[in-house]
Parts: C-alpha cells; sequence; structure tokens
C-alpha cells in the first residue's frame, strides 16, 4: 500500500494513556468512549453498539454496500477509483474482489480521516496495490498519469459525511454536540462556517437556506443570526442552534418533550447545518467538475456510481447521467435510483436519505 497522504502518520508506538475519565456508568462524551474509539481492541462493544442500531464513536458504517458491488461489478484486475474513500467500508469490499491483479487509488480531502483509514487497511491481509492520495475526487484525473493508468475500470463517489465527522464535536458538523463552528471537510480551506455566518449578508444567509436545504424558515433564521452577531461573534455549534431554535419560536425542552408520535421529525436546526456545510466545502460545485471529468477517466464499459444525501445532489447526478447517455458517453444508467432497504435503515438510521444511481460508459 503507498500513502500519499500530505502527512504521513507518525511512526514507532504511541505513548501509553490513561482512558478518559467520566462520571456515572457510561462515557457520554465523544472522546470518553475509549472502547468505541478502538475498534480492534474491543471488538465486542463494536458489536454491542451496532446492534443497537448506532453507530460507534470514531467509526463509519457503509451504505448501500451490496447494492453498490452489484452496480459496479469489481472483477479480479480491475482498476478502482474510490473517489470519497473516507474509512475505506467501500474500498475494502473494493481491494477484496480485484485482487492481487487489481489496483484501487482511494482519495480523500480530509486529513484527519484519511490517516486513520491508512491505518486501518495497513491492518488488513492486502493483495490488491492501493495507493491513497489526499485530494478532492473532482481531481481524479490527474492521478491516471501519476499511476500510469490509461482509465479505470470502476469509479466511485459516496458524497454523505462520514459518521467520524460528524460524531466528533470538534468538527463543528453536528448540532447534537457543542464545538466550535468550522466543518470544513478539508481543514486547508480558508473559511469555516464560522466566519461564513460572519460575512454573509441576510439575503446571501437566506437564500443559501433555500438553496441547499429547502429551509421553510430561511429569512427568520438569517434574521436571526444577523441580530445576535451584532452583539456577539457565533462561534459554537450551541450558540447556531439556539439561534434556529429562537427563529423557529422553539425551545430545547419543547423538543426534548415533544409527543411521541413526532420523534421522527427532522431536528430543526437539521437544515441549517446541512446547508452550512454544503457551503463551506462548496460541495454542489465540486460535484459538478467531478461529474465533467469522471467519464473522460472511465475506460469503455468502465463503471461508475454515486451515492448522494440531499436532493440537490441527486438532481445534478441524475441530470448528468441522462445528458451523457443522450449524448452516447453512456451506453445505460440507473433507470430508478436506488434507496436502502428497511433492515438497512433499521440496522444503520443514517442511511435513510441514502440515494444510489449508476452508469456504463459506451464501448466505443
Amino acid at each position: 500500500m503507498t500513502d500519499n497522504s500530505d502527512e504521513a502518520p507518525s511512526e514507532g508506538p504511541a505513548p501509553r494513556r490513561r482512558r478518559p475519565r467520566y462520571s456515572g456508568t457510561h462515557p457520554k462524551r465523544f472522546e470518553q468512549r475509549y472502547k468505541e474509539l478502538d475498534p480492534a481492541a474491543y471488538p465486542e462493544t463494536q458489536e454491542h453498539v451496532r446492534g443497537q442500531g448506532r453507530t460507534p464513536a470514531g467509526t463509519h458504517v457503509p451504505v448501500l454496500v451490496g447494492e453498490v458491488l452489484a452496480a459496479l461489478r469489481p472483477q479480479p484486475g480491475d482498476i478502482v477509483a474510490d473517489c470519497t474513500v473516507g474509512y475505506g467500508g467501500h474500498a475494502l469490499e473494493f481491494i477484496r474482489l480485484i485482487g492481487p491483479t487489481g489496483r484501487l487509488i482511494g482519495l480523500d480531502v480530509d486529513a484527519a480521516q484519511l490517516e486513520r483509514t491508512v491505518a486501518r487497511i495497513a491492518t488488513q491481509t492486502i493483495q490488491a496495490k492501493v495507493s491513497l492520495y489526499r485530494s478532492h475526487f473532482a481531481g481524479l484525473g490527474k492521478f491516471l498519469a501519476r499511476e500510469g493508468l490509461d482509465g479505470y475500470d470502476v469509479v466511485f463517489a459516496d458524497l454523505g459525511v462520514s459518521s467520524m465527522q460528524i460524531d466528533d464535536p470538534g468538527r463543528g458538523f453536528s448540532y447534537k454536540y457543542d464545538g466550535p463552528l468550522d466543518m470544513r471537510m478539508d481543514d486547508r480551506l480558508p473559511r469555516t462556517a464560522a466566519d461564513l455566518l460572519a460575512q454573509l449578508s441576510v439575503e446571501e444567509l437566506s437564500g443559501c437556506l433555500v438553496e441547499l436545504a429547502d429551509e421553510p424558515h430561511a429569512e427568520r433564521i438569517a434574521r436571526c443570526i444577523d441580530r445576535h452577531r451584532a452583539i456577539k461573534p457565533i462561534a459554537r455549534t450551541r450558540q447556531l442552534v439556539d439561534l434556529v431554535f429562537e427563529a423557529k419560536g422553539l425551545s430545547r425542552r419543547a423538543w426534548r418533550d415533544r409527543p411521541a408520535d413526532q420523534r421522527g421529525q427532522l431536528h430543526p436546526a437539521a437544515r441549517t447545518f446541512q446547508a452550512l456545510r454544503m457551503l463551506v466545502n462548496d460541495e454542489m460545485a465540486g460535484l459538478a467538475q467531478f461529474l465533467r471529468v469522471a467519464p473522460y477517466c472511465l475506460r469503455a464499459g468502465g463503471r461508475i456510481a454515486i451515492i448522494s444525501f440531499h436532493s440537490g445532489e441527486d438532481r445534478q447526478v441524475a441530470d448528468s447521467f441522462r445528458e451523457g447517455s443522450q449524448a452516447g458517453t453512456y451506453a445505460s444508467v440507473a433507470d430508478t435510483p436506488i434507496r436502502p432497504t428497511s433492515k438497512e435503515i433499521a440496522d444503520n438510521p443514517r442511511s435513510r436519505s441514502a440515494v444510489f444511481r449508476w452508469a456504463v460508459k459506451a464501448s466505443g
């Protein structure tokens, strides 16, 4: 395996650390869940947490794995580009199927996540050649020349935020945990979510909430943010959640004590956090660039598949595949989107909004 991340994992044994101390019988904070954060040492804890329909802290459960493998049909000797390698859930399945004559190129912009994935793959029995790069998925074309390849047989991208990113309060992705309002998948990006909240006008904020999240109370939220940032910078996730509650005329207690028949409702701040994350990482523009370059990186008969978690992203993927089919670039595309089964959703609730589409490049 070749590690091409900007920051290679440190060598030598890590110093022994005392486990985090916490009150009560169970850890509540992310950093205290030492058993979940060390799956190799505590596999029984992983199984227990997964059995409860939850994702163990510091790990990620890949979605639609069977459906992805059925659509992409990785074969021995194939060249696979996993453009959002994440924690390696899909990548390890690709590696298993392409065998010793195959090659996997894995990309991810998240340095911390890539480092953990390098370490995870190093513990596996790997026969295929694996190269991992810190890169945005839209840059998949530049690695063909670097790897001496004429194209990929399989291109895959999972556009969702990983559980490892969501669950770490220090990343600022989640409305459930207090942390700095960062939301950058790539810490080399110049602006955090806090920066955007300080800089964008009310009209820009409102437009972002509508365009990227279909937030029905966009203007009220934007004006509430504007009033409060004039007094104090909005730098923490908890601050932003409180402002969304205020804009919607809600309280944390009322939300917590809502009737049982409303328990399945979307969290009031979910759309706001989604829109800000997508804006910080310029996700729609990145996806558009990826969809433009991907067909030219595929060999004849090569397969491409994309999992999205946002209606705007799914429309972009569907439109690109349809236009490619009409232009003769793709020989076939998915007739309908593929979604998780009820069983997968029960086992992994975070898979609920996943939408999967595939296409096959024309042979001629």
